[in-house]
C-alpha cells in the first residue's frame, strides 16, 4: 500500500514527492448532500488534499452516546473525498478550537468540577480515552497505509496557545497508535518559539498557524531546535470569522491570493483556511472572550470570506487560486464553471401562533432541583436555555436583587412580570428597587447559552448562573430552586395559540408551501430581535438583528421539503412584526 512519509525537505507518497495543497471543509458546517459540490469544487480549483476538523461534542453529545449519523457521517466525508480523488488531512485532537462550541469539547465534561480540561488529569485522560476508542477506529480505515486517503492526523490543536503538559500529548499519541493510527501524526501552533516548546513533542511534526508574512513565519518554525520535516501551513487564514455586533470580516483576494503563492513558491506546503466555511448551525457557534470586548459570541454565518461563499458559490478569490493552481494540478480534467447554486425567493410568512417559553417550560424538560442555584451543566444540560425559579417571601416593596456571573443573557421575572434583560458583557448585574409585593413571590429567570467560549484561557466556560443569587439587603442568598434545562433539540411538545404572546420570550410558528422542488434561499427576521429559527424541526442557527452584523440565514434547500414546511421562531426579546421573508440573496454584512 502507499506510504506518506516525512523527509528532510519534502513528502513522500509512494516514493515520489509531493506538495500538499489543500484546503479546509468541515463536513460539520454543511449539510451531507452538498459535500460532494464543495469537495469537486475543492479538486477543479487546483486543490489535492482536503482538511478537517473532528468535534467531539458533536460525536458524543452525551457521555456514552456517540452520533455518526447525517451531518456527523464523518466517514462518507472522507470516502467521498476519496471518491474524487482528494488525499485527506484529519485533526481528531478533541479541542478543535474553529470558532466552535466549546472549541468541540462535549459540555458534559464541565459537570465534573475536579476534572482539569486538556492535561493528564487522570479523570479527564478517561474521557479522551473513550472517545477514541470509539472514533480512531473509523479513521484508521481510510489511512493511505489501508489503501484510504487519510495522510496525516494532527494529536492536539494549538496546544501552545493554552498549555504545556507533555505527559497529556504523548498520551494522546499513545492511544491514537493503540487504536490504528500508524500514520505520521502532527502538531500545529503559532510560529514563535514559546508557543513551540509548550505545544509539541521533540519526535512529532510540527507545523504553524497564519495568515501573513510566510519567509518570516516559516524561518521561525525552523528555527525550532529539534525541527524536522519540510516547512507546513496547516492553517494559512485567508480571511476571519464574525461576532455579533462586529463589522463583518473580509480580506482582498489578489492580497490573499499573492501570500499563498509565495508559500507555494517557497515549496512549501499549505492548508488553505478556510476554502469553504459554510454555517453554524443550531447552537454550535462558540465565543471569544476577554480584553475590551468582553465575551463575543460568534454569528451563525461562517462564510470566513473563503472562496466558496457560505452557500457553496465561487468568488473572486476562487477565480484567482484557480488560475495560480493551474501549473500544480496532478490531472487535466476540464471541470468548466460553476454556475451559482439556484435560489427562491418564497416571500414573506406571517408568524400567526405563539406561546411563552416560560409557561413551556414544564413540556420542554423534566424539572429537577437544587437547594443552591447551579450552572445549567449540574443539571446535564449542554445547550439551549435554563429556566430557574423560586419562591421569595414578602412583602418587600424595595430591595437590590444581585444575580452573580450571567453566562450569557437573562431575562428576570417576578410573578409573571419580566423586570430586567440582563447581558454578559453588562457592566452591572444588579437590579435596583425590586419589589416583592406579596407574601409569597414568584423569582423566575431564563438564562440563554449564546455558545461556549473556544479558544484561550477562559476555555472553562460555565452556562446559566454559575455562582447565585442573592437580596441586597439583607444580603441574602435564595435557595431551593426549581430548574427546567430546556436543551431546546425537541420542539415536538410545544402546544400554540392564535393569540399575540402574552410575554416575551416567546415560540412563533408559521407554515410555508413550497409548491416544487425546494431550492436554497435566505431567511430574514422582520420585526424581530433576537433568537434562533427551526425549520422542519432543524435548527438553522441564531440571529440578532440589532447587533449584525448578518441580517439573513442560508437555509439549504435539503432543509425544506416540498409541500408543507413548518417554521418555528423562539424570539427572546420583543417582535413587532411577527413575520419572516424568504429572499433569494444573503446579507451577512
Amino acid at each position: 500500500m502507499p506510504e506518506f512519509l516525512i523527509k528532510e525537505d519534502r513528502f513522500e507518497l509512494d516514493g515520489k514527492p509531493l506538495q500538499i495543497i489543500s484546503g479546509s471543509i468541515h463536513y460539520f458546517r454543511t449539510v451531507p448532500e452538498y459535500w460532494r459540490d464543495r469537495l469537486l469544487k475543492l479538486k477543479a480549483c487546483g486543490f489535492n488534499t482536503v482538511e478537517t476538523y473532528v468535534p467531539w461534542n458533536l460525536h458524543e453529545p452525551r457521555e456514552g452516546q456517540f452520533n455518526f449519523q447525517g451531518i456527523a457521517d464523518v466517514e462518507r466525508f472522507i470516502q467521498t473525498a476519496a471518491d474524487l480523488g482528494l488525499f485527506v488531512i484529519v485533526r481528531p485532537s478533541q479541542f478543535i478550537c474553529a470558532e466552535w462550541e466549546f472549541g468541540g469539547l462535549p459540555a458534559w465534561l464541565l459537570k465534573d468540577r475536579n476534572l482539569s480540561l486538556r492535561c493528564a488529569d487522570k479523570a479527564y485522560l478517561e474521557k479522551v480515552d473513550n472517545y477514541f476508542k470509539v472514533l480512531i477506529p473509523k479513521l484508521a480505515k481510510y489511512q493511505c497505509t489501508n489503501g484510504g486517503p487519510i495522510l496525516m492526523c494532527q494529536i492536539e490543536n494549538e496546544y501552545g496557545s493554552y498549555g504545556n503538559d507533555k505527559e497529556y500529548l504523548l498520551f494522546l499519541e499513545r492511544k491514537m497508535r493503540e487504536y490504528g493510527l500508524n500514520i505520521p501524526l502532527f502538531t500545529s501552533d503559532g510560529d514563535a518559539h514559546y508557543y513551540l516548546r509548550g505545544g509539541t513533542l521533540p519526535h512529532i511534526f510540527k507545523t504553524a498557524n497564519f495568515g501573513s508574512r510566510p519567509k518570516e513565519r516559516f524561518e521561525n518554525l525552523q528555527s525550532f531546535p529539534g525541527f524536522f520535516g519540510p516547512p507546513m501551513c496547516s492553517e494559512y487564514w485567508n480571511g476571519w470569522f464574525d461576532h455579533w455586533g462586529e463589522e463583518h470580516h473580509t480580506r482582498e483576494p489578489e492580497e490573499a491570493v499573492a501570500c499563498f503563492k509565495e508559500m507555494l513558491e517557497m515549496g512549501a506546503s499549505v492548508n488553505f483556511y478556510m476554502f469553504h466555511g459554510g454555517t453554524n448551525f443550531g447552537f454550535y457557534g462558540g465565543a471569544n472572550c476577554g480584553g475590551e470586548r468582553g465575551y463575543a459570541p460568534m454569528v451563525t454565518s461562517y462564510d470566513y470570506c473563503a472562496p466558496l461563499t457560505e452557500e457553496g458559490n465561487t468568488t473572486k478569490k476562487y477565480d484567482l487560486l484557480r488560475e495560480l493552481l493551474q501549473d500544480y494540478r496532478a490531472d487535466t480534467d476540464d471541470y468548466g464553471v460553476f454556475p451559482p447554486a439556484p435560489t427562491a425567493a418564497y416571500g414573506r410568512v406571517a408568524l400567526t401562533e405563539s406561546v411563552p417559553l416560560r409557561l413551556s417550560a414544564p413540556r420542554l424538560a423534566e424539572m429537577q432541583t437544587s437547594r443552591p442555584i447551579l450552572p445549567m451543566e449540574q443539571y446535564g444540560q449542554a445547550a439551549g436555555a435554563v429556566l430557574y425559579r423560586t419562591h421569595v417571601p414578602g412583602p418587600n416593596p424595595s430591595t437590590k436583587l444581585q444575580i452573580r456571573d450571567i453566562h450569557d443573557r437573562a431575562h428576570v421575572f417576578i410573578n409573571g412580570t419580566r423586570i430586567a434583560t440582563i447581558y454578559r458583557n453588562d457592566e452591572s448585574y444588579d437590579i435596583e428597587d425590586v419589589c416583592f409585593p406579596d407574601a409569597d413571590n414568584l423569582l423566575e429567570i431564563i438564562v440563554e447559552n449564546m455558545g461556549r467560549v473556544n479558544f484561550g484561557p477562559y476555555l472553562h466556560d460555565e452556562k446559566g448562573i454559575t455562582d447565585s443569587v442573592c437580596l441586597c439587603p439583607p444580603h441574602q442568598h435564595l435557595f431551593g430552586w426549581e430548574v427546567f434545562p430546556m436543551e431546546l433539540d425537541d420542539l415536538s411538545s410545544l402546544v400554540y395559540s392564535d393569540a399575540a404572546p402574552t410575554e416575551y420570550p416567546a415560540f412563533f410558528r408559521g407554515s410555508l408551501e413550497i409548491p416544487e422542488a425546494p431550492k436554497d434561499t435566505y431567511l430574514r427576521l422582520i420585526g424581530l430581535e433576537h433568537g434562533s429559527v427551526w425549520i422542519n424541526g432543524f435548527n438553522l442557527g441564531r440571529y440578532w438583528n440589532s447587533k449584525g452584523p448578518q441580517k439573513t440565514l442560508y437555509v439549504p434547500a435539503p432543509v425544506l421539503k416540498q409541500g408543507k414546511n413548518e417554521i418555528v421562531v423562539l424570539e427572546y426579546d420583543s417582535v413587532t412584526t411577527p413575520e419572516v421573508s424568504f429572499e433569494a440573496k444573503h446579507d451577512i454584512g
